[in-house]
């Protein structure tokens, strides 16, 4: 038997432990193609990844967090037990996919940690299915946009730079880099520490601390940190999938890449949805690969593919199981 607040606490950090994990799941997303290019050594890219995260803090709002705290599940049904079995869900999968080395959405782990802790907690009532079904859709659009900005951007860069001799534009490309790195690093920053500050919110006002879903200062402030130290971490074993296993990366590509994801998670954020960095990213990299007519190794992709479809079964299967033990060996006093 624990205290209401005990339990708060265990939750709280269990959010930012799955921050901290978002960032080091999702570390290989926001370096993989200024490594893999060489413009910058690993250490470099994640001290500027890391940064970045940071930045959406001081220029943008909190839509998705407000869409991920109040548009999922039904807030007047939120628990303790309910969150902490989607926690749980959420990390189990995150962690089974960096094993694995497959390049999943911490952010859609989280949704599907939602809807299968809520489905076992009280029902199909609690699910805001209009939108769950938002954001699932955006599965398959958000990486599409970022295809579809990859090509456009790709096409337009080879024929303005066509006549350029290649080192002197390769040359070009590592400095230009640099910024659509750090662009993808606060559309990043921006839109995966959002996740983590609305469920803490609901933590917070489903333990009584506070009487009604509020961002505190705190809340975000700490959510940003800890997911650009996860950042900073990092984790390696997705990189090589990220850079490699799609379609050769070099500096003109990973420009392309990072400016069309970044463009379609800033864009994505102003209106409150919350997307999967690692969809949008990976998308942009089909799409460079396709345009230049490279050899993009659609078998890998396909995997890739299958792996985002299962993520929010998946993570909500982890996440019903977990809140059924949870809810009882945990009683509240």
């Amino acid at each position: 038997m624990v205290t209401t607040f005990t339990l708060v606490v265990i939750v709280v950090a269990l959010a930012i432990a799955f921050d901290f994990l978002n960032g080091f799941h999702d570390a290989a997303n926001a370096i993989a193609t200024v490594v893999v290019s060489k413009t910058l050594t690993p250490f470099q890219a994640v001290l500027l990844a890391g940064c970045a995260d940071f930045v959406g803090y001081f220029v943008f709002g909190t839509a998705v967090a407000k869409m991920v705290g109040k548009g999922v599940v039904n807030p007047d049904f939120i628990t303790l037990h309910l969150l902490l079995g989607a926690l749980v869900g959420a990390i189990t999968w995150n962690i089974i996919t960096w094993l694995l080395g497959l390049p999943t959405s911490s952010s859609h782990a989280l949704i599907g940690g939602l809807v299968g802790s809520g489905l076992v907690a009280v029902g199909p009532k609690v699910v805001i299915w209009a939108g769950v079904i938002k954001i699932f859709s955006f599965i398959i659009i958000a990486p599409f946009l970022g295809m579809l900005g990859a090509m456009v951007f790709t096409t337009i860069i080879l024929w303005l730079f066509r006549k350029t001799n290649h080192k002197k534009s390769a040359s070009i490309f590592k400095k230009l880099q640099l910024v659509s790195a750090a662009c993808y690093g606060i559309g990043h920053g921006t839109n995966d520490s959002q996740k983590t500050m609305g469920i803490i919110a609901l933590v917070l006002f489903a333990g009584g601390i506070n009487h009604e879903f509020v961002l505190d200062k705190w809340v975000i402030l700490t959510c940003y940190s800890a997911l650009a130290l996860g950042t900073i971490c990092g984790g390696w074993r997705i990189v090589k999938t990220m850079g490699t296993s799609i379609t050769k990366i070099h500096a003109t590509e990973g420009f392309c890449a990072e400016t069309s994801a970044a463009v379609v998670l800033l864009g994505t954020q102003h209106f409150g949805i919350p997307v999967s960095t690692t969809h949008v990213i990976a998308g942009s990299i089909m799409g460079v690969g396709s345009t230049q007519r490279a050899n993009v190794r659609w078998i890998t992709a396909r995997k890739i593919i299958w792996a985002w479809i299962i993520t929010i079964p998946a993570s909500a299967t982890f996440a019903a199981i977990a809140y059924f033990v949870f809810s009882h060996i945990l009683t509240l006093k």
